[in-house]
Parts: C-alpha cells; structure tokens; sequence
C-alpha cells in the first residue's frame, strides 16, 4: 500500500492513518541515528589506545562529525526544497549508511573520521524529513508531530547508553556499527517503496547551483573557531595560536556573510534573518544546544575523578546519574507537543527557559554529591525539553512552507554549532583549573573548573530567558 505525502491534505483537523505511517516510518530516523551515535561514546578510550592519539585529537572524532553535519544541513535543506525532499533524504541516507559501513571498518584514525564525517552528514536527513512531516499534518496538529519526531532523539540516546557499553565489552566497538548499518538499509528501502512526496511550490524555475565557496568558508569558520578553543585549552600560558585562529574565524565570518549576500542560492538565507521570530528561535535552540553537551560533557568527568575533586565514581555510577536525564527529556517532548496546544509556542518556550536556567543554578549550588546532581539534571532536562519543543515551533510556523526546507536546516545547523562549541568550552575550563590527588598519578579538574562551567551555562541560559520574554512581549503586542 502506498502513501502519498503530498495528497494528504492540511484542512482536516484529525490525523489520518496515512499520515500516522509517514510520522512513526520517518520518526525512525532520528531513533537510529542517536542510538548509533551514543552507543560508539564508550569506545573512545579504546579508541584512543589503538589508534595511539592523544586526548587532544581524539575530540576531532565527535567534532567532525558535528562540522560535517552543520556544513551539510543546510545545503540539503536547500536542495530538498528545490529538487525534491524524498529524492534528496534517500540520497544522505546512502552516505549516512556508508558511512556506518566504514566506521565498522575504521583501522586507523584517518579511516574514523572520514567515515564520521560521512554519518555526519546524515544529520542533514532531520529537516528534510520533518518538512515531510509538515505536509502531512494538519497545522493544529502539527505540534503532537513534532513531539513525536523530537521524541526518537532521547529515546534512542537512551537505548544507546544502555546497551552500548555491553556490546563493546563482550563484542568489540566495531560491532556497534555494524548492528546499525543493515537497519538504516531497510529503513532507507522502505521509505523509498512506500513513503511518497508530491511536488512542492517552486522557489524558481532555474535549476541552482551550489554554493560551494560559501561551504568552504562556512566550515572554514565552524574549524578555526574549535581549534583557538582548543589551544586555549593545551597552552594557557600562551594564547599566540589561539589569536591567530579566532582572528581567521572572523576573518571567514566575514567573507561568509559577503559570499551568502551575493550569491543566489545561499546556504544561509540573511533575509529570513531579518524575522525575529525565527532568529531568536533559532539563537534559543543553539544555547540549549550549548549549555547541554557542555555540561553533558562536564558531568563524566566530575562523577569519575578521584575524590576530593571528583566523586571516585565508576562506568555505571555515571550512567545512573545520566539515566534520568535521558528519560525526563524524553517524556518532557512528548508532553510538551501536547502542551502546545493549549499554551502557545512562545509561553512554552518561555517556562521551558525559566524552568532550564532555574535547573542550571541549582548545579552551580548543589553539586556536591552524585544524588544531586542527578535532580538538577533531571530538572534541567525538563526545561530544555521544554524550550527545544518551543523554539522547534516558532521557527517552524514563522516560515513560509516553500522555504521550510531552508529554515529548518539553518535552525539544525545553529543547534550543531552550539553542541560543537559546548564541549570545547568545558574542555578548556577544565585544563586551565587543574590539581593532584595523594598517590594517584594525573592531574584532574579542580572545583573550580566545574564552578566555571556551570556560572557559564547559566548566564547563557539566561540570554535565552531573554529571547523568549521578548518573543512573548512581541506576539502580546
């Protein structure tokens, strides 16, 4: 039986079983993306002993994985508008899925990161299959869709940190990738028989071409921005390097938004930036996107460290403290889609900042044992459900459906380079603050480093607090 997308119309205010289909086959997506990407997390100490690297370049196995997906989104957004989505998502999915091969083959730690930067640039499949989404739901209930979708990305994270670890002890890492690549197949052949998507408006007659200097500067900007950080985070005697990168980042910056402004088809369309809407939206999702994985990232660390300075916790004392976290996010995007309804984009959005930046506190004034810091993450975790389910909605309802596509992939590509940036920026806090323990060798974060961090994720959830009370005010007015 087949499913035609583009024939299922907008005006009926129920969701039809055709359009539920669509929902639960595309929703898979992000399911089995995040559960491939959390269960390899794991590995990266066993993959740093093989491939013999240091610390410091074994980051750059997340990091392109992360740039290859905020330089591709948005030229797949653009293309799946101009050429048809379902032609364009079949054809990520093959690079994602090949990635996914390689990875499973990974020898040395050239092989990894190209095979990471193919299964990054499966991240663009996101908005694409959620402008699919857009079509087939009617408006009103376009919110519980989109609860749905966002739903898969926790819930496979979940999967991925309960059974990653298991597979990589009794199987190896390799496994990991290949237990994902036969299901991304099907899911991709399955899409491809029954799942179809009528045209869609023209955004112009002429066939675009792409806006390949644009890539190169916008990925130019994403790399030279992470290595200063990541200088700053060996040489903080000597901030020479650093200077040097930070002063190319503006300098690509720059040449970027010239480029974006001239060409016809840009990654980044500036004149959808000029609506307020959609640009305090999207500077909302990249803070939630930040102060997530910076913090994220900090908690390992400071569970596993050696007492006093960390909690002398194990492998499983970190998963039980992260578990709620995965789970009330989980349950907060499902909730929050039905929320909406009632409340509105903007108000949901505003509770979900207050609630998020109200959790960020708490850690910079609880951390001191693992119980609380497992509340004060599963309170953080409601917030940003909250804001992301929000933010996610405005951005969505501010754009015209022709240029959905575009939207979307600009809102994914600012939420990856908040999620890029976080980390790096815990990384150097906890570089600059570091002490010793009595009769263990190393040196760890001290206090300090997590105190920095946390004043950090909470003075920019703060910004975000802001956007949101202005969208809000705006929309009163």
């Amino acid at each position: 039986m087949d499913f035609v997308a583009h024939k299922l119309t907008v005006e009926n205010e129920k969701i039809t079983r055709s359009a539920w289909f669509i929902l639960g086959t595309l929703s898979c997506l992000g399911l089995i993306a995040m559960y491939a990407e959390t269960m390899i997390l794991p590995a990266i100490p066993t993959l740093i002993e093989e491939f013999d690297m240091p610390y410091s370049t074994s980051s750059w196995i997340l990091s392109s994985y992360m740039i290859a997906g905020a330089v591709a989104t948005p030229i797949a957004g653009k293309l799946s508008d101009v050429y048809g989505r379902k032609k364009v998502l079949l054809i990520v999915m093959s690079i994602y899925s090949a990635g996914i091969l390689a990875g499973g083959f990974a020898d040395s730690l050239p092989f990894m990161i190209a095979a990471r930067v193919a299964q990054g640039v499966g991240i663009s499949m996101f908005p694409i299959a959620f402008g699919i989404i857009r079509e087939v739901l009617p408006e009103k209930k376009l919110a519980v869709g989109q609860s749905i979708f966002t739903a898969t990305f926790p819930a496979g994270a979940t999967l991925g940190l309960l059974m990653g670890a298991n597979i990589i002890q009794n199987y190896g890492w390799h496994t990991t990738f290949f237990t994902v690549f036969p299901i991304a197949v099907l899911l991709g052949l399955f899409i491809l028989k029954f799942i179809h998507v009528g045209p869609l408006p023209h955004i112009s007659e002429n066939k675009i071409s792409l806006d390949i200097k644009g890539s190169i500067f916008l990925a130019l900007t994403i790399i030279s921005f992470l290595v200063g950080i990541s200088y700053l985070e060996n040489n903080t005697g000597d901030v020479f390097e650093s200077i040097i990168f930070f002063a190319l980042t503006i300098t690509s910056l720059m040449i970027f938004i010239v480029i974006e402004k001239k060409v016809q088809s840009p990654l980044i369309d500036m004149k959808l930036l000029k609506n307020k809407m959609l640009l305090f939206g999207m500077l909302i999702l990249l803070i939630a996107g930040l102060c997530t994985f910076m913090v994220y990232q900090t908690i390992p660390i400071m569970i596993q460290s050696p007492q006093p300075l960390g909690f002398g916790g194990s492998e499983l004392t970190t998963a039980t403290v992260q578990m709620p976290f995965m789970i009330i996010f989980l349950v907060g995007s499902i909730l929050s889609g039905f929320a909406l309804e009632k409340i509105g984009n903007k108000r949901l959005t505003v509770i979900g900042t207050v609630v998020g930046t109200i959790g960020f506190f708490s850690l910079l004034m609880f951390h001191s044992t693992d119980y609380m810091v497992t509340v004060t993450l599963a309170v953080i975790a409601a917030g940003l459900s909250l804001a992301f389910i929000g933010g996610f909605n405005i951005v969505l309802l501010s754009t015209p459906i022709q240029f959905a596509g575009i939207a979307l992939g600009m809102t994914l590509l600012f939420n990856l380079i908040g999620q890029s940036i976080g980390p790096s920026i815990a990384g150097m806090f906890q570089q600059m603050h570091r002490g010793t323990v009595d009769g263990i060798s190393g040196s760890f974060p001290t206090p300090e480093a997590y105190t920095m961090i946390f004043v950090t994720a909470f003075t920019l959830s703060l910004v975000s607090v802001a956007f949101a009370i202005t969208l809000n005010r705006k929309v009163t007015a």
